[in-house]
């Protein structure tokens, strides 16, 4: 049984689903874009059934509860002390942190600053940011995948994707995701403010400085058919992992992972916490 949260924070409240019982091992799992909090459903109800913890907030922009003016609110500092100030207010002082797309970038931060707050690291589908700031600068093939990057940050963006029903917003799915699940993204993202607030996540750039390598036990799950991340990045990224690592290839599945293969991610994250 999914049940839906509102989590206070200095930022703000927080909506999120959550399921298991609240003595049970914490899981935090965060989505990226343009998606939402539901993306982790399955993950979500089966974890709890497993008599895990687990808590899947809508971030920064996509809570109406948090959704600031303004890119400079939307930077990797502001992202990674967002996932802090929910964990201490559920009052977990360590947790097993997921994340996929953004949830991942901001689950690869939170990881290299906070080692010590995360049992384990799962990050779906987005390599550690300095492979992939590598594989931009060195690889073609890298590079031209991620120009979109650029391009979003344009200001008729909001305007270009909700256009016609959300007609290119729909298209970044490529038929891979449920068209229930999408009319629901492209239903929350319409409403006042929350395209702009999602794009500010591009707009706003890197954090500042280098980020370290992880230490924490980290998998890390890369399809080969991911339309934004290529090989480069995703080999690279246990070059930058010192402790217990897992790289997990998933064939034939596209960028929209949970979405795409939920059972098994479902299943890889639980043979992932299962030994940690």
């Amino acid at each position: 049984m999914v049940d839906h949260l509102n989590i206070p924070t200095p930022a703000g409240t927080f909506d999120a689903i959550a399921a298991g019982p609240e003595t049970g091992r914490p899981v935090l799992l965060l989505h990226g874009f343009p998606q939402a909090a539901s993306v982790w459903e399955h993950q979500v109800d089966v974890l709890g059934g497993q008599g895990y913890r687990a808590v899947a907030p809508d971030q920064r922009g996509y809570s109406p509860g948090v959704r600031p003016d303004g890119v400079a609110n939307y930077g990797m500092g502001e992202l990674v002390d967002d996932v802090l100030a929910i964990a201490d207010e559920l009052a977990w002082p360590v947790f097993d942190l997921v994340g996929h797309d953004w949830g991942a970038a901001v689950g690869w931060w939170t990881a290299a600053d906070h080692p010590d707050r995360l049992r384990s690291l799962t990050a779906v589908s987005t390599p550690h940011p300095a492979a992939l700031s590598a594989a931009i600068r060195t690889d073609e093939d890298q590079h031209a995948r991620s120009a979109y990057m650029s391009e979003w940050r344009n200001s008729n963006t909001e305007q270009r994707m909700l256009d016609n029903d959300g007609e290119a917003l729909r298209r970044i799915f490529d038929w891979k995701v449920l068209p229930s699940r999408v009319d629901e993204y492209v239903r929350r993202l319409s409403e006042p403010g929350a395209m702009t607030a999602a794009l500010n996540w591009y707009r706003a750039g890197r954090a500042g400085g280098r980020i370290d390598k992880v230490s924490v036990p980290t998998m890390y799950v890369w399809s080969t058919e991911d339309a934004a991340f290529g090989s480069a990045a995703a080999f690279d990224t246990e070059n930058w992992v010192t402790g217990p690592y897992h790289f997990q290839m998933v064939e034939d599945v596209s960028h929209w992972i949970p979405d795409e293969a939920s059972e098994l991610m479902t299943s890889l994250l639980l043979a992932h916490l299962s030994v940690r």
